[in-house]
C-alpha cells in the first residue's frame, strides 16, 4: 500500500450509468474526450461504474462522465473504496471460493 504522502490522495467516485455500458466502452468514450489524461476506471458493471481521481479533479471528472455517458448520474464521492462499496453491495467484488 502506498502513503498518501507519496501519492496524494485519492477519490473514488459512483456513478449510475447506462446499464449496458462496459468498462472498455467507458475507457474508449473518455478517451475520446481526453487522449492523454483519462481518470481510471476502477470498475464498470450492472449500471454501475466507480472512477479514480484526485480531489481537484473531481469536477471535471464528472463532468467528463455525464459527456461520456450522457445518462449517469453521480452517487457519492469518497476517499475509500470501501465506504462505495458499503454502501452499494453490487459493486463488491465476488467472494473467491475458498479451497
Amino acid at each position: 500500500m502506498v502513503v498518501k504522502s507519496r501519492r496524494g490522495r485519492i477519490r473514488y467516485i459512483a456513478f449510475d450509468v447506462s446499464p449496458d455500458m462496459r468498462k472498455d466502452i467507458l475507457i474508449k468514450n473518455l478517451r475520446v474526450l481526453r487522449p492523454n489524461d483519462v481518470p481510471y476506471v476502477v470498475q464498470c458493471a450492472g449500471g454501475k461504474a466507480i472512477v479514480r481521481c484526485t480531489p481537484r479533479e473531481t469536477k471535471e471528472t464528472m463532468l467528463m462522465m455525464l459527456q461520456a455517458d450522457p445518462s449517469c448520474v453521480s452517487l457519492m464521492t469518497s476517499g475509500t473504496l470501501r465506504s462505495i462499496r458499503e454502501r452499494y453491495p453490487e459493486l463488491k467484488p465476488p467472494k473467491k471460493p475458498t479451497t
